[in-house]
């Protein structure tokens, strides 16, 4: 399985619709409005990076009011029970 995280910034007339537009394409996990650079965030979750270049050359070149887009390819994946786990490292033995 591959995540990758892409940036959309979004023309002024996208800005009311393109979030449910994004979470509509094939592969596309979730959208999330964010506040900074950029208007959206969508996690893309397909299996091979053939599939990742389909979402963002296919699917997301056809919408409109996209401004411009940046991906992100994720490596590794940390749950929030892995940080808690890894940062606590070697608590145990002071809190007694």
């Amino acid at each position: 399985m591959l995540t990758a995280f892409i940036l959309v910034k979004a023309e002024r007339e996208g800005l009311t619709h393109l979030g449910p537009e994004l979470a509509d394409v094939d592969g596309v996990a979730e959208v999330y409005t964010v506040t900074g650079d950029w208007d959206f965030i969508a996690i893309v979750r397909v299996r091979e990076h053939d599939d990742l270049a389909k979402v963002v050359t296919q699917h997301l070149a056809k919408l409109n009011h996209i401004a411009r887009t940046q991906t992100m390819v994720a490596f590794q994946q940390f749950s929030a029970h892995d940080l808690e786990a890894m940062f606590g490292l070697g608590l145990e033995d002071k809190q007694a």
